[in-house]
């Protein structure tokens, strides 16, 4: 069974991140709040814990993970970004943007889309991401807690815990959150386009 820690949204306990961050540099799979909805995530060279990820959410091989990361270098250590992207990315981040982009050489191809050589790329604004991503080094490995049965992403840890408990290694609960995924906004071709609407604001798109 997973374990279970309840790490406060707005101060996390130090203690409780250096364990979570043990978990995944230990092969782990977590469910952990974003600023949208909770996610799932490991490690990015874990493959054995994506392929968890795909078992538990009952998704295809090929399925296009998010990158979850620090900050706006973190993006671009990962990405290629023009001018004009860049300008737009940094003024939604942190927040529940997800940008498609295309992706540079440190991204590994599994995790490319295999046509498109993009990669789908986050900040959240969320201070337990945050400090899981610090102590760790990041990025994080991602996706939307949605379970093949349920009718959207989860936003109940303890439901969490009771519905795949026995499938990750830890549960972090920061409370019951909204149900929102992420607005998805596709920046890899020559228009900007929106792919998902989803929690973020897009009157600034």
């Amino acid at each position: 069974m997973a374990q279970y820690f309840k790490i406060h949204p707005d101060n996390p306990q130090p203690r409780l991140i250096k364990q979570a961050a043990v978990i995944l540099r230990q092969g782990g799979v977590i469910a952990y709040p974003t600023d949208s909805c909770y996610a799932l995530g490991c490690l990015v060279d874990n493959r054995p814990a994506l392929e968890r990820i795909l078992r538990i959410r009952g998704l295809e091989p090929d399925h296009l993970f998010t990158l979850i990361c620090r900050d706006l270098s973190g993006i671009s250590e990962l990405a290629s970004i023009d001018n004009s992207a860049f300008r737009l990315i940094k003024s939604l981040t942190p927040g529940p943007y997800t940008f498609i982009l295309k992706a540079s050489r440190e991204v590994p191809k599994r995790l490319q889309n295999p046509k498109r050589k993009t990669i789908g790329l986050r900040v959240p604004d969320n201070k337990i991401c945050q400090e899981l991503l610090a102590e760790t080094g990041g990025p994080l490995l991602s996706t939307s807690l949605v379970l093949a049965q349920g009718d959207g992403p989860e936003g109940d840890p303890e439901l969490i815990r009771d519905k795949i408990g026995n499938l990750i290694d830890l549960v972090i609960d920061a409370g019951t959150m909204g149900t929102d995924e992420t607005t998805i906004i596709d920046l890899s071709g020559d228009a900007t386009e929106v792919v998902r609407y989803g929690k973020g604001d897009i009157s600034r798109i």
